[in-house]
């Protein structure tokens, strides 16, 4: 699903670039949960934007579902970002003028989907995720736990092949990060393919596999996960 090869992604600067990744090797296989852990500043959301296509890599090459994404244009990428990846933000980035249910139905405009069947597929990815009560209620009317929730349903709506996840439960009280995990866990055991950005120990438990950035680079081997799926 995902192969990562040489992966590095410098900033320019006035004096001196900065090297945020350098030389990532990452593979992550149909169906898997890995978590992706290091300290601040350590590349963890750079490596998110790259293989959510959000930006560009300034070496190595990405293989998404067995495209090489490098070379292709901007249109591409976000057109093959929008149709496998569903992506979720710990800023949970809703827009706070529009209904819970125009939130997740934004994905299906991009993707040519007609109103009704958007409607239809929004109150029913809410419903799945325990919101569809709060369909009406924009961002500012919502708790943060149901703000994520949502912003975890405009991810799956157009029924990705990969979710990518960042601090999902960063800005989230403990009770409610549970909630959330015990979420990612039904999506995964559904057969979603899931990488996600962690601080967290308790995040990276139930991931099948652990991958630790340090400085810009992965450290050598990978730890197991903590839930045995």
């Amino acid at each position: 699903m995902i192969e990562a090869r040489g992966l590095g992604r410098d900033y320019p600067f006035s004096r001196a670039p900065v090297r945020a990744l350098a030389g990532v090797d990452v593979d992550v296989r149909e169906g898997e949960h890995v978590a992706v852990m290091g300290p601040s500043g350590s590349g963890k959301s750079t490596l998110l934007h790259l293989l959510g296509l959000m930006d560009r890599p300034t070496a190595g090459t990405y293989r998404l579902l067995d495209r090489e994404t490098t070379a292709l244009a901007d249109a591409e990428r976000a057109a093959l970002r929008n149709r496998e990846l569903g992506i979720v933000f710990q800023s949970f980035h809703l827009l706070g003028d529009e209904r819970a249910l125009d939130n997740v139905a934004l994905p299906l405009i991009y993707g040519g989907v007609a109103r009704a069947e958007r409607r239809r597929r929004a109150h029913e990815t809410l419903a799945r995720v325990g919101l569809e009560e709060r369909a009406a209620h924009r961002p500012g009317e919502l708790s943060g736990g149901e703000r994520q929730r949502v912003a975890i349903a405009r991810a799956i709506v157009k029924r990705p092949r990969v979710l990518l996840a960042d601090e999902p439960t960063g800005n989230l009280d403990s009770a409610t990060g549970v909630r959330i995990l015990d979420l990612f866990d039904e999506l995964h055991a559904e057969g979603l393919t899931m990488l996600v950005i962690t601080h967290d120990p308790k995040v990276a438990e139930r991931a099948q596999r652990t991958l630790v950035l340090c400085d810009g680079r992965l450290q050598d081997g990978a730890q197991g996960g903590g839930n045995g799926a």
